[in-house]
């Protein structure tokens, strides 16, 4: 079998999921070439695993401060870039594109009649699993951004329905320093997070930032430029995460037993969607501006149970290898049953929802 994977770069969070599927399909002997679109070629770090990658543009948002921008975005993307990457796109060899919400193998895939299977945080999004501002832009969004015959979701919890477990690979904890806390807001601007940072001197805080250091740095304040390893080394060791409200990074504190503080790209239906489903779990603390009073209640928070998800990369790649594709819910249950959740999911706002087991058979 011959696979080619196409992954969108914006953000890390696809990233990290394509770096545990390609483990899992290196370790089980899967031929697979990989593609990469949505952010500048020189901008990907940490990609020895994925060989000789290729990228293109693809189709990203812009931000600004913490918010969508919507002018910026028209203006940065090329639909007849996206087009021409298309139909530039050879399949012919391929006998399976995998995608991560990457449009530029999924709508080459439909053209040339290539199977196309979608694994993804935003395919869990088109079950009615919990949303906040959902639209009919974002259905078709979801549907038509990268459209795939046979969509695979994964979310923190099923609901009820047909999907994966976090796909998820952290360091393990040796040691906790519970005043240390990790910050990861990729989409604020460095004076902004600064400020925020600036009256808990009683904490350590080590902030994860591609932007510029501020001159005026808090002593109690550490600035990283991006670092893979840097990140999964403190993020074992910290006692606490801040971040936006991605799928992935949540994830890994959810794993690591991390108590969790987000604050979500606003103007973006999937972070807002994960902040409902985060305060549905009991899961995380969340807020809609940088704010002290909300991060002041959040340092005194104790930390939750680790959830102990499996290793859902090689079950994956195994029931891909079998060919059986259509049997997804087989799949799901046989993960799930080696999933053990937290005792207070089941007691919080809304048990009913989290109370369903996942069925043998259901339909969208």
């Amino acid at each position: 079998m011959r696979i080619l994977y196409g992954i969108q770069g914006t953000g890390n969070g696809h990233l990290s999921r394509a770096r545990v599927m390609a483990k899992a399909l290196a370790a089980q002997g899967v031929e697979v070439d990989y593609l990469f679109s949505g952010r500048a070629a020189d901008k990907y770090f940490d990609m020895q695993g994925f060989g000789a990658y290729q990228t293109c543009a693809g189709l990203s948002f812009s931000t600004a401060r913490g918010k969508v921008n919507v002018p910026a975005t028209v203006r940065n993307n090329s639909l007849l870039g996206l087009w021409r990457d298309i139909r530039s796109l050879d399949l012919s060899g391929y006998d399976l594109v995998l995608n991560d919400f990457e449009p530029v193998s999924a709508w080459a895939a439909r053209r040339q009649g290539v199977t196309c299977i979608g694994i993804s945080h935003q395919a869990a999004l088109r079950w009615p699993v919990p949303k906040v501002g959902n639209s009919w832009f974002n259905d078709w969004l979801l549907e038509y951004f990268a459209p795939v015959d046979l969509a695979l979701g994964c979310h923190w919890h099923h609901f009820g329905f047909p999907i994966l477990p976090p796909f998820v690979e952290v360091a393990s904890v040796t040691s906790e320093e519970s005043h240390e806390i990790l910050v990861y807001l990729p989409f604020e601007s460095p004076e902004d997070i600064c400020a925020l940072l600036l009256p808990f001197d009683s904490h350590r805080f080590h902030v994860y930032h591609a932007g510029k250091m501020p001159s005026q740095l808090p002593p109690h304040v550490h600035w990283h430029g991006f670092n893979r390893e840097g990140f999964k080394r403190d993020m074992a060791r910290c006692g606490g995460v801040i971040g936006n409200a991605g799928f992935e990074l949540a994830s890994e504190a959810m794993t690591l037993g991390k108590k969790l503080l987000v604050k979500p790209l606003m103007g973006q239906f999937e972070q807002l969607s994960n902040v409902a489903a985060l305060e549905l779990l009991a899961a995380a603390e969340s807020m809609h501006s940088l704010n002290r009073q909300t991060l002041r209640r959040w340092l005194r928070a104790s930390n939750p149970q680790p959830i102990h998800y499996p290793d859902v990369g090689d079950m994956l790649v195994s029931w891909l290898q079998q060919g059986h594709w259509q049997d997804t819910q087989g799949l799901c249950q046989e993960i799930w049953s080696k999933v053990r959740l937290p005792d207070c999911w089941s007691s919080s706002r809304d048990s009913r929802a989290l109370s369903q087991p996942l069925p043998k058979a259901a339909s969208r």
